[in-house]
């Protein structure tokens, strides 16, 4: 079972501190918007991409198929 996490702030998780860091997104602030926000990390640790929660699935595995390839 998970627990519940802080995401943004002073008290957020050192995986989302991280992730913020490397895609700070856009806009005035890093902080997650909403939910479903995504990363695409590659296999060496990289953070390639930060999408909003409007993008599908279907728009991320574009990318990562160039990802894998």
């Amino acid at each position: 079972m998970f627990a519940k996490i802080e995401v943004n702030g002073d008290g957020a998780a050192e995986l989302y501190q991280w992730l913020k860091a490397e895609q700070p997104g856009e806009g005035e602030t890093s902080d997650l918007v909403w939910n479903f926000e995504k990363f695409l990390v590659s296999a060496e640790g990289v953070v390639v991409a930060r999408f909003s929660p409007t993008v599908t699935p279907e728009e991320v595995a574009e990318q990562l198929a160039d990802l894998l390839s």
